[in-house]
């Protein structure tokens, strides 16, 4: 099911919710290999109505209840139970109806079994990019001029993401700012709840108490659900939260398994608080100016290394610094937030690993966030038609035929 599932064979088969719903898939998600649903970061739109959040994925809805999902607040964020048989309605543990899906997808065995086999066969390193091949006999096949092109689409799609957000706080950019910072806070495994948190937080409140570090800490630390045995930092959230009128979050949904100290949420969300307090007018600042630099100087707080202000720079700092230039109608301010991409060291994961493998040149953030968008909305999808290279290689092969 995992495998149809993130493979996307269920295309061109209508989905539907177990109550007639329709249900369209625009995102699989990123497979979750930590505690938790195991699919994060998913879009799918139900009967109309986008939805972005976690799908778990299981051969029996029946099974939700024999792993115990009904008990555990960390599934309260699935937003569609994927299943081949639903034999049973399911709740999540606040009592809420989980929406189902029976996915739809080829039912020859034989023609499914293929496809496994093919799997497994696979070279990890060429896992999902089909002309793995070709590029290690010619790696420049992927022109510079290509890679320019995607990243330029890369930021078209996080700029896009921004507007969303800026739809949601009423295109306040300094509140869009705030809640895409922690979202990124979260460095992936936590994105999700730490974006929550500072929904659940608004901008406004931490404000007003904005010179006071310990305060600020006992409110994010408070909404978290993570404050623990801290009698201090507890007996100060419980006057904000009165004051404001807040609901805290379980902080059964923060991730920590297989997590390195440094990389704890309660150590992030004390970093979070620091920068905020140290930071008044981060937005002016990070617009006003394009040297690295300063930039870097920025985000400097307590047990933060340069790779993790590498990461807000990538995803956070520069996206925002584009889209604002683009909203301006500043052609040469976006390609100046461009180039900063070509100032910062490559990053280092899974994906970038594999393109090395290929014999694929990484130089910078700006090589890592073109082949980034290239195997997840190109490779992951097979659209190698509309990929440059793809439509080389499909070119070769008329040129042969005739």
């Amino acid at each position: 099911m995992h495998y149809i599932w993130e493979h996307c064979l269920w295309a061109g088969y209508a989905q539907q919710t177990t109550d007639g719903r329709a249900v369209e898939i625009l995102s699989v998600g990123e497979h979750n290999r930590d505690a938790g649903p195991d699919y994060s970061h998913a879009r799918v739109r139900i009967d109309g109505k986008e939805w972005i959040g976690n799908i778990e994925i299981h051969v029996c809805s029946s099974d939700w209840i024999k792993h115990h999902h009904h008990l555990d607040s960390a599934y309260d964020s699935v937003i569609l139970h994927v299943v081949r048989t639903a034999d049973k309605p399911i709740y999540n543990a606040k009592g809420e109806l989980v929406p189902q899906c029976e996915l739809q997808y080829p039912s020859e065995q034989d023609y499914l079994s293929k496809l496994f086999e093919a799997a497994q066969q696979m070279d990890s390193a060429m896992y999902r990019i089909g002309c793995a091949e070709q590029l290690v006999r010619d790696p420049a096949m992927l022109t510079d001029g290509w890679r320019r092109t995607l990243l330029r689409k890369r930021m078209e799609c996080k700029r896009a993401s921004i507007g969303r957000l800026l739809e949601i706080t009423k295109g306040s950019w300094e509140h869009a700012l705030y809640i895409s910072l922690a979202r990124n806070f979260g460095f992936h495994t936590n994105s999700l709840p730490f974006e929550q948190l500072a929904i659940n937080t608004p901008l406004s409140y931490l404000q007003k108490h904005r010179n006071n570090l310990f305060q600020l800490t006992a409110l994010l630390m408070g909404q978290a659900g993570l404050i623990g045995d801290d009698v201090a930092l507890a007996r100060e959230y419980e006057f904000l939260r009165t004051k404001f009128s807040l609901t805290p979050m379980d902080g059964s949904i923060w991730k920590h398994a297989r997590l390195r100290p440094q990389n704890s949420p309660e150590l992030r969300i004390r970093q979070f608080a620091q920068l905020l307090y140290q930071s008044e007018s981060l937005l002016s600042k990070m617009l006003d100016t394009d040297n690295l630099k300063e930039l870097v100087s920025l985000f400097e707080v307590d047990k933060i290394g340069r790779s993790s202000i590498d990461i807000l720079l990538i995803n956070t700092v520069i996206p925002y610094k584009y889209a604002y230039a683009l909203h301006r109608n500043n052609t040469a301010a976006s390609e100046e937030a461009l180039r900063l991409m070509e100032q910062i060291a490559p990053e280092n994961n899974t994906i970038i690993r594999k393109w090395r493998v290929l014999g694929q040149e990484v130089k910078n953030a700006a090589d890592t966030q073109a082949l980034l968008h290239l195997y997840q909305n190109y490779c992951q999808h097979h659209e190698c038609i509309n990929c440059e290279v793809g439509y080389q290689i499909f070119q070769d092969r008329q040129l042969r035929l005739f």
